[in-house]
């Protein structure tokens, strides 16, 4: 992560600097060799989930193909529901992964190199036209894929919790007051948010009881 926008935060938001200091450098950088509608695929059944619980899930769901590796989209595209409801998937959940497979070879979703010529307004446009495709599920993609530094997942639970948290407050923020107050962290709000997560993570573990 770059020295600047370690600085940039530090100087903006004091009370985001203090969690800075406790979590330590961030690790936030794009994932190599995964293409988008395996991280969409992979976003989608984290959805709304617990991730040990959406991990899970996740690993049942490539155990069902040959040598539990990635099969191509237009496999998964043809793939009966039924067996991808097996693994622990709502309906909706595999219906949207079908459908995100179906516009992968439909050329809707782009590959890795054309994909770095998108704008994030560009590839969230693009890709929420497509079913279960959300904001956020857009946004994991943004951050965790393609590294894009400018992204605040406003919405997600443990960032506004994070938020909460290293402000003392007693409700979440709204995702309206969370962008408001974020606009202060540009260009930088991947960053800002991965340490809002961290936030929560670093809470928990002063809750666990020693042993």
């Amino acid at each position: 992560m770059t020295a600047s926008a370690i600085q940039h935060l530090r100087r903006r938001d004091r009370a985001l600097a203090a969690i800075m200091r406790r979590a330590g450098p961030c690790t936030l950088a794009p994932q190599p060799g995964i293409e988008p509608w395996q991280a969409l695929v992979r976003s989608v059944v984290y959805q709304q989930l617990h991730g040990t619980a959406a991990g899970a899930i996740f690993n049942r769901l490539l155990a069902v193909f040959p040598r539990h590796q990635w099969p191509p989209p237009e496999v998964l595209a043809a793939w009966p529901e039924a067996s991808l409801r097996d693994v622990g998937l709502s309906r909706a959940k595999a219906l949207a992964i079908k459908e995100v497979a179906a516009q992968t070879v439909a050329g809707v979703v782009p590959n890795r190199r054309q994909i770095r010529r998108l704008s994030d307004a560009e590839i969230m446009a693009r890709l929420t036209l497509i079913r279960g495709v959300g904001p956020w599920t857009v946004e994991m993609l943004l951050m965790f894929t393609l590294g894009r530094l400018d992204v605040l997942p406003a919405t997600d639970y443990g960032v506004r919790n994070g938020f909460a948290l290293i402000h003392g407050l007693k409700e979440l923020p709204t995702p309206k007051e969370l962008l408001t107050y974020g606009e202060r962290w540009r260009p930088y709000r991947s960053v800002a948010a991965w340490y809002l997560w961290r936030a929560v993570d670093l809470a928990r573990e002063r809750q666990r009881p020693e042993t």
